[in-house]
Parts: C-alpha cells; structure tokens; sequence
C-alpha cells in the first residue's frame, strides 16, 4: 500500500487530486493535511469522508510537530498547500511568504530527515512573469511579478536547492490557471459563472485582454500524477493544455453558457502589477506520455454546469455562512 501525503488537500486542486487518485488507485493510502483557511473547504471532499484509504489531519504546514510524525509515515509527499490568491496577496502578503516559503521549507526539512521517494512540489507559471509572444521553457528565468507569485518562486526554488544540496528525490510541475469543479468563488472562472447565475455584475479587470492558458483540473491532477511517478529528480515541467483566452472571452463564454446577457459586464481598475499574458510549452510533460484530455469547451460545459446543479456549494462559501459553519464545526477562531 502506497501512502501519499497531500498538503492543502481540502483546497480546490488538492481535493480534485485527492478524489482523482482515489478513484484510478486502489492500494494506495491518502493523509490530507490542511490549515481550514478559508479556501480550504471540507465539502470539497464528502463524498470520501467514509473511505477507509482516506483520511483528514486538521493542521498547518508550518507546525513541524504537525509535519514531522506525517512525513515520517509517507512515501510521498505532494505540497499543493499554498496561499494563492493574487488579489489577497497585494494586500496582505505576509501570510504568504509564511506558507508557501516558511511552510515549504518545513516540509522539505521532514522529507530530508525521513527519506521520502518523492517530494512534488506545485509551482505555478506565475513565477515566470508575463511574456509577450512565444512560451516560457522550464529553464526560462523567474521573473515573478505579484507577492504571491514571488512566494511560490521562492517555494520552487527552495525545493529545487533540496535536490542540489541533499539529493532530495524532487520534481516541480508548473501548471497554467486551472477551472473546473470546487473552485473557491473568487477566482475569475468561479466568480463570474456564480455571479452571472444570480444576475450579479461581473468585475472585469482593465480591459479585459490580459490572457491566461486555461487547465481543466483533473488533466492537471493527471499531469501531476505523471511528473511523480515519471518526472526525473530536480527537474520541473509545464503543465498547459494550450488554450490561451482573455478575460472577455472567458466572459463572454460563461454568459453564453448560461444565457445571460452581456450588460453583466462590468469594467473595473486593473489589478496592481498585474501580468498581460501567461503562455507555456508543454513539450517536455507531453514526453512523459502526458497531454490534456479535454477541449476547453467541453471543460467549460463542464464547469459551468457543476455551479448551476450545486448552488448550494458556493451560495454558502459567499454568504458568509461557511465562516460560521466553520466555527462551530472547527472551533477555531476567526
């Protein structure tokens, strides 16, 4: 029996991850470790509460009484814990310099001590910074431009140095924006599909041509999966499925999805610092026998219709509602 553990495993990809590996393998053992911040949504996962190959350690990656008995008892340890929302960042970004560089680096320190097989690192491909034309090659420089992005830099080659100085067994998947089911609603797919169901304006930074390769989760969670077991120690590949799209069309898609009418549309001041367009090659994942399986219209179809038939997921994430359910549930104070 394999044991993995998964850090941030309450969140949007680290639960996708967690169902998708549960559901393609049998002997394998899944500890989800997660703070219950807000984005970390114990309804995300439900539907495995009962799993017995499953189970749920409230706790932060920054605690090593917490990591450590974890880590010991893992093969593999897969951080996707990680304060990621650029907008929060601007404002607040010592919360994430703690976790996703102070956090990964307790990790990394409990992976060394124990010896884990492999240590997988989630990146992002905010940490090359905007380009203007062509994509960004894995041995591209890091030219992150918001606080978040500058942690998860810091957190990728942090990791990268435990391969250098330790030979500690890690690989770095850098993945494009992801959608796709249990999203927390701020993010732009999320928001806008929740917002336009209830008649809501939809905020659209600028003018709305900054441009993102869009990643349908679970060929993300099967790209992550191929680099752990496939990927070469130290090094890091690009997870895109090559659908690059501005904000106006993702905009424009959702209104036409759900036949809302495009005076929905709201433009507001753009975001500080905030990157034109994000573009990857994909070339070396895809030598690993990897490649999306889903159009982006079909996974937008797909998107779109998990909001509308589970409204009762999100309505309470943005009513305020789950703050007080994680009160009482969690006791934890807020």
């Amino acid at each position: 029996m394999r044991k993995l553990l998964v850090t941030g495993g309450a969140g949007f990809i680290g639960s996708n991850f967690i169902r998708y590996m549960l559901s393609r393998h049998s002997d394998i053992r899944i500890t989800n470790l997660d703070k219950l911040t807000y984005a970390g949504n114990p309804d995300n996962l439900r539907d495995i509460e009962q799993d017995d190959r499953y189970r749920f350690v409230k706790g932060d990656i920054c605690d090593a009484d917490t990591v450590d008995p974890l880590v010991r008892d893992a093969d593999v340890v897969l951080n996707f814990a990680a304060e990621s929302h650029v907008d929060r960042s601007i404002g607040k970004p010592d919360d994430f310099i703690r976790t996703d560089v102070f956090g990964t680096f307790v990790l990394l320190e409990a992976a060394r001590k124990h010896g884990v097989e492999r240590f997988v690192q989630i990146s992002t491909d905010e940490v090359y910074g905007s380009i203007e034309s062509g994509l960004f090659k894995e041995t591209d420089p890091l030219m992150p431009s918001s606080p978040y992005s500058a942690s998860k830099a810091g957190a990728d080659r942090l990791a990268f140095s435990y391969y250098v100085t330790y030979k500690l067994p890690v690989v770095i998947p850098r993945s494009s924006n992801n959608y796709g089911p249990y999203q927390f609603p701020e993010k732009l797919i999320s928001l806008f599909t929740t917002n336009a169901l209830d008649d809501k304006p939809l905020p659209i930074y600028g003018t709305g041509e900054n441009v993102r390769d869009w990643l349908f989760v679970t060929d993300n969670c099967e790209g992550v999966e191929a680099v752990m077991e496939r990927g070469t120690d130290g090094e890091v590949y690009n997870l895109g499925a090559g659908n690059e799209k501005n904000n106006l069309e993702i905009t424009r898609t959702i209104l036409r999805e759900l036949g809302k009418p495009e005076s929905l549309m709201t433009f507001v001041r753009d975001r500080q610092g905030h990157d034109l367009r994000y573009a990857l090659d994909t070339t070396k994942i895809r030598s690993l026998g990897w490649e999306p399986r889903h159009s982006f219209e079909d996974g937008m179809k797909e998107t779109v219709s998990w909001y509308r038939d589970n409204r009762r997921w999100w309505e309470k994430l943005k009513s305020g509602e789950y703050l007080e359910y994680y009160k009482s549930h969690y006791k934890r104070e807020l």
